[in-house]
């Protein structure tokens, strides 16, 4: 995975570049927007980690103008302002994620695990794990060929869920990649949502299991045997 830092302060930008190296990441650190906008015409980013208070051209400003070139590389921004104000225009700006300084370096890492994968989902058009069906595009599902109705949190919890089976994913994946922007889901509300996914679950071949200490995991369990989930 190839991402690309905008950050002006030379500490916290040497820092970053070196906890995203340790992670295994790939990654071109630069101090201003105009440094970005070059690096972005030469090479493709799975991610963009964007400081807003950027000398010239400021972080918002260059978010603008890359989604209005319709460039949809997930884009998480880094900011000083812990303003509700810079929260929203970001957000109508197309941005995925926003992180207030300070932060502690393992939750900005497990929060851009989350964006790429939320990205890589949405590249997928379609889950099927035996008689489940999910539309990436529209939000929706069916099972046994009939529509799943479901909240917006509860499909996006089985889609991850769905799209790992039969691996276990452990709670506190669940909540990082369900948490977003302002606030985290707690784990009691990741039980309650497991809970009622279960109960709409009830009489197919899908079998929601709780791992004690270590997570959930959704399987098939046809007559044949498990099957894993298809991504098309």
């Amino acid at each position: 995975m190839r991402i690309l830092l905008v950050e002006d302060d030379p500490g916290l930008r040497a820092s970053l570049a070196e906890a995203l190296h340790r992670d295994a990441y790939s990654v071109d650190a630069v101090e201003r927007a105009e440094s970005a906008l070059q690096a972005l015409g030469d090479a493709t980013y799975d991610a963009l980690l964007l400081d807003i208070g950027l000398p010239g051209m400021d972080g918002l400003s260059l978010l603008a103008r890359l989604r209005s070139q319709a460039q949809q590389m997930p884009v998480m921004l880094i900011t000083a302002r812990d303003d509700w104000s810079d929260k929203v225009r970001g957000l109508d700006l197309g941005a995925d994620d926003y992180l207030a300084k300070p932060f502690m370096l393992p939750e900005l890492l497990a929060r851009l695990r989350a964006l790429l994968r939320r990205s890589q989902a949405s590249a997928c058009g379609d889950v099927t794990l035996g008689s489940l069906g999910m539309v990436v595009a529209q939000q929706t599902a069916t099972l046994n060929g009939r529509p799943l109705p479901l909240t917006r949190k509860e499909w996006a919890l089985l889609f991850e869920l769905a799209l790992s089976s039969p691996k276990i994913v452990t709670k506190r994946k669940l909540i990082n990649s369900l948490s977003h922007w302002e606030y985290e889901l707690s784990a009691n509300a990741i039980e309650l949502h497991i809970s009622r996914l279960r109960r709409k679950l009830a009489g197919s071949t899908l079998e929601l299991e709780t791992i004690r200490g270590l997570g959930y995991r959704l399987i098939d369990t046809p007559a044949a045997g498990s099957s894993a989930a298809r991504c098309a």
